[in-house]
């Protein structure tokens, strides 16, 4: 085994499948960023999401995607020209993995998305040699997608992070001001209709705990583009609180608990989940 790949995996308590399953996903997470650092890929652009928060700022929960965003709007960027510098990286470290794109609708030509794909038999056997894998079936994939939105509006604040393994690379992400900003976007524009996305609670909370701010400028920006709000308005906290409040007096805690539950290690913390405890969270958010 390769030995940052073994000094990475000492942070992990594997109790299960599921824990082997998330460290491999989570380690080939920051490869790929590490890739994509030397790629020279956040000169363009900034890392955010759940992923960001969990990788820099330790959110106690696993986390499936890469979540990116251009600095500037760049009709001309392509995905594709950064997928050498991934496979590379990958492959420095025994990772045999395909990288390719996902081609979107036009309504979706501002996401552009694409996979890293490994054979899980392979993938297992290069992180946990001493295992057996005849109960993978051997055509199955781990996956672990990335996605970069072209339109991204002004008013985020970015920052440099650092990170020394698999070895020591820069990113930039969005500050937790605007992190915040985005998490709180989310849940007042995400369609719910097939599926409560429990994570973006989970996370507000995270953010409501830590008394993190609003980047209510970002905020505002965001909600305009997804016109959510109209061009005149001038965003406040009241009106956020307004919002979010016809969140959580709507939502299917149930069902936002059922998401979330595969991606917490306590299961404990989400029973008190109800609109009690969310509609409290509101006086606090500035």
């Amino acid at each position: 085994m390769n030995d940052a790949i073994e000094t990475m995996l000492k942070k992990y308590r594997i109790e299960n499948k599921k824990d082997k399953e998330n460290a491999i996903k989570e380690i080939i997470q920051e490869i790929v960023l590490s890739g994509l650092s030397r790629g020279g890929f956040f000169d363009k652009a900034v890392f955010y999401g759940g992923t960001c928060l969990r990788i820099f700022h330790h959110l106690d929960r696993f986390s499936e995607d890469l979540d990116f965003a251009l600095l500037e709007r760049d009709d001309s960027f392509n995905i594709e020209e950064y997928f050498p510098s991934v496979k590379k990286e990958l492959a420095a470290y025994g990772l045999e993995m395909e990288v390719n794109r996902k081609h979107k609708t036009s309504e979706e030509k501002e996401i552009q998305s694409a996979f890293v794909k490994g054979n899980t038999q392979m993938l297992v056997l290069t992180f946990f040699p001493n295992d057996k894998v005849n109960d993978i079936v051997s055509n199955q994939s781990v996956k672990v997608k990335f996605e970069i939105d072209t339109d991204n509006p002004s008013g985020g604040i970015v920052e440099s992070k650092y990170s020394l393994l698999p070895s020591p690379y820069e990113v930039k992400v969005f500050d937790k001001t605007t992190l915040f900003a985005g998490k709180v976007h989310a849940i007042i524009c995400r369609d719910y209709k097939n599926r409560v996305k429990g994570r973006d609670y989970y996370d507000y909370l995270f953010y409501c705990a830590r008394d993190v701010k609003l980047n209510l400028k970002y905020l505002e920006n965001k909600l305009k583009n997804s016109k959510k709000i109209d061009n005149s308005v001038v965003l406040d906290i009241t009106l956020v609180k307004k919002m979010l409040k016809d969140k959580f007096e709507s939502l299917d805690y149930e069902a936002a608990k059922k998401d979330v539950s595969n991606f917490v290690k306590d299961q404990s913390s989400l029973d008190i989940w109800g609109k009690d405890l969310f509609l409290s969270t509101l006086d606090k958010l500035c």
